[in-house]
């Protein structure tokens, strides 16, 4: 699908007010033909969105939604983080708010501009992953920021993670833990994760999008058709979950100061905790290396961010990048 067109707002807004409403009752409250509503019921439940539908009852939606709100988001934020906002878009469906923020680039948009999304119908993770995410339902957003130069971005992925981590903590949901190099899991099941991809010359400017995912509200359908195991906020949140628009805005509360303090800071301020979030700190692993796999263990990552692997053969060292899965026995 490429957008969500005025039909589909105008189904969705009735199909999300809690009770069940039937498709001769939309039919007629819209002007279009019963045929038309359930054209557009499956266009809804295309997007990911969970909506029951009862024989002789009607349809409505499993969860309500909160919808993305810019004027909300701002008002969350600290003047600090204010300041450094650039342009600011939502965008109802978009291919991805990552790839939508590196075309921009060509346009010269300024840095700390933001690109949120209720859908991506291309979603990405790393290593060329899918990032699965319900219309109305998770936190698709990205983040762009220029820097002088490439060293400047080292270990940034990390600091994004301890910042990511702050947020969270500070609306009240502690046991987040960091996979290096870019997810967050509770327990073994995967919350979020981060998306780092840059442009720019190779001794000068450069500009960076990072792409964060966080899942919010995930039907259990959905994590069940996952191919690892994933957790929302509402599955672990004590009490009240945040919104939406809470939570991002709080998340840019914390990154984009990081952002604007890194060139001059780099990931120093940030490892020791980064290491005290590590999910698999000493644990024996394999390491994905293009189509190369490393048995060993996880031992450590060193000042620049980078993860300290060490082989059967006792061979300790350092990588930039890499897939790791922890080997069965130390799970």
């Amino acid at each position: 699908m490429k957008g969500i067109d005025a039909l589909d707002k105008a189904v969705l807004k009735r199909l999300e007010g809690g009770g069940f409403y039937s498709g001769t009752k939309l039919a007629g409250d819209l002007g279009v033909s019963r045929a038309t509503i359930w054209k557009h019921v499956r266009r809804l439940e295309a997007l990911g969105l969970d909506i029951v539908a009862w024989p002789g009852t009607g349809y409505r939606l499993a969860a309500p939604i909160e919808w993305l709100d810019e004027q909300l988001i701002l008002e969350v934020l600290s003047p600090r983080a204010r300041g450094l906002i650039g342009t600011f878009k939502c965008h109802a469906v978009i291919d991805s708010t990552n790839s939508e923020l590196m075309r921009s680039l060509a346009l010269n948009v300024p840095t700390g501009s933001v690109c949120l999304a209720e859908y991506q119908t291309a979603g990405r993770g790393r290593i060329g992953r899918s990032w699965v995410a319900p219309f109305g339902s998770n936190v698709c957003l990205s983040l762009l920021w220029r820097f002088q130069e490439p060293a400047e971005v080292s270990g940034l992925s990390l600091a994004v993670g301890v910042a990511l981590i702050r947020a969270l903590s500070s609306l009240g949901l502690l046991g987040v833990s960091l996979k290096w190099p870019n997810d967050l899991l509770v327990g073994s099941s995967k919350l979020g994760g981060i998306l780092m991809e840059m442009r720019g010359e190779a001794h000068g400017p450069s500009a960076v999008v990072i792409g964060i995912g966080i899942n919010h509200q995930l039907s259990k359908k959905m994590m069940k058709g996952m191919d690892q195991p994933v957790i929302d906020l509402h599955s672990v949140f004590k009490g009240a979950v945040p919104g939406r628009n809470v939570l991002i805005g709080t998340l840019l509360n914390h990154l984009l100061p990081l952002l604007a303090e890194y060139s001059n800071e780099g990931l120093a301020p940030y490892l020791e905790e980064w290491r005290s979030f590590h999910a698999h700190q000493g644990q024996a692993a394999t390491l994905e290396v293009g189509d190369l796999t490393l048995i060993g263990r996880i031992m450590d990552v060193n000042q620049e961010g980078l993860l300290l692997f060490e082989d059967q053969e006792g061979v300790l060292k350092a990588y930039a990048s890499g897939d790791v899965k922890l080997r069965p026995r130390d799970r």
